[in-house]
């Protein structure tokens, strides 16, 4: 019954992003579980995944007798996990270069294929089980995983930093207090993007934020902690109407293409950051996302990661694909 939540999941979910994809290019987002690289071209990939995705949902969903089996589902899956493996290989290919540095130093597409090594497995051999009053599991089952696939990339992506030479930083706002202080979340951000500044990886920062509790705004508050640690005012561009990340993602996604500005970097805590890349995937920008070290106990970090999980599927449902230019 796992299995066929997992199944149901996957092949829900990989419908949506194809679906979306014909609708709007730029929707799909089936990168986040299983890439195919440069090996295959797109239509091909396309056509295996619709393939697999109705293979699963039916797997999940069909009336099974104890002695059925589905070995070309079973097929299937030993196949795409083989590719999960190959990603899995990618990412510690990467980390053992130096190209990134992970605090949780295992990656999401491991995850992946031991799930599809247990789809496959069980449509393999089906085991001998009574499922009378058990069929409510399966779309329950596939619900929950819904919710825990955006905790699964915060914990796993957002934990990742991708840092490298870059032709500019964006700094994602956060709480400032009535009398200007900035709040430990919005230092953790900025206290990051100086340190990229410094150590030469970017040459110019954009700070955006709303307003704050008091007269000084999110923007503002990072501005004068980045010229009080080594960052001159000129190399510094300030956002006074970031009031969300939506908002901040259109104001710096069109500020980047007048930039003609070809790698940036996104700073923000790591419960953000699969929204934030997301955001700016549905915009036609690749930014490099850098996980902001806490320097301090967050108290609202639960309620935080709470929030994410809806507000990742909000901007996955009406974030449409825009016509900004995509940059490398």
């Amino acid at each position: 019954m796992t299995a066929r939540a997992l199944a149901l999941f996957i092949g829900v979910f990989t419908l949506m992003n194809l679906l979306g994809g014909a609708l709007w290019p730029g929707f799909d987002a089936n990168l986040w579980w299983i890439s195919f690289g440069h090996v295959l071209p797109g239509w091909l990939a396309n056509s295996l995944l619709t393939i697999f995705a109705v293979s699963l949902v039916t797997f999940a969903l069909r009336k099974r007798s104890c002695w059925q089996r589905s070995p070309v589902v079973a097929a299937q899956a030993v196949v795409f996990a083989f590719v999960a493996l190959v990603n899995t290989i990618g990412f510690y290919r990467m980390l053992a270069r130096g190209q990134m540095d992970a605090r949780f130093p295992l990656p999401f597409s491991l995850t992946v294929c031991a799930a599809l090594l247990l789809i496959a497995w069980s449509a393999w051999s089906e085991p001998k089980l009574d499922e009378r009053g058990q069929w409510w599991f399966v779309p329950v089952g596939a619900a929950g995983l819904f919710a825990l696939f955006p905790l699964a990339l915060m914990l796993f992506f957002g934990n990742t930093d991708y840092r490298c030479p870059a032709d500019v930083v964006v700094v994602f706002g956060a709480r400032t207090y009535a009398d200007g202080r900035m709040s430990d979340a919005l230092e953790d951000r900025i206290r990051t993007a100086c340190e990229l500044y410094r150590a030469g990886l970017a040459r110019r920062l954009v700070l955006s934020g709303g307003r704050g509790d008091g007269r000084v705004t999110e923007a503002e508050a990072m501005r004068g902690y980045a010229l009080k640690h080594g960052v001159r005012a000129e190399d510094i561009f300030i956002d006074n109407k970031g009031v969300n990340t939506e908002a901040t993602v259109r104001n710096t996604a069109s500020l980047f293409k007048q930039w003609h500005a070809g790698r940036v970097l996104a700073v923000s805590h790591f419960y953000h950051l699969p929204r934030i890349k997301l955001a700016y995937e549905r915009a036609g920008m690749d930014v490099c996302t850098v996980p902001a070290p806490q320097g301090h106990l967050l108290l609202k970090m639960p309620f935080n990661m709470a929030r994410e999980v809806a507000a990742f599927w909000d901007y996955y449902l009406k974030d449409k694909p825009t016509a900004v230019a995509k940059h490398a």
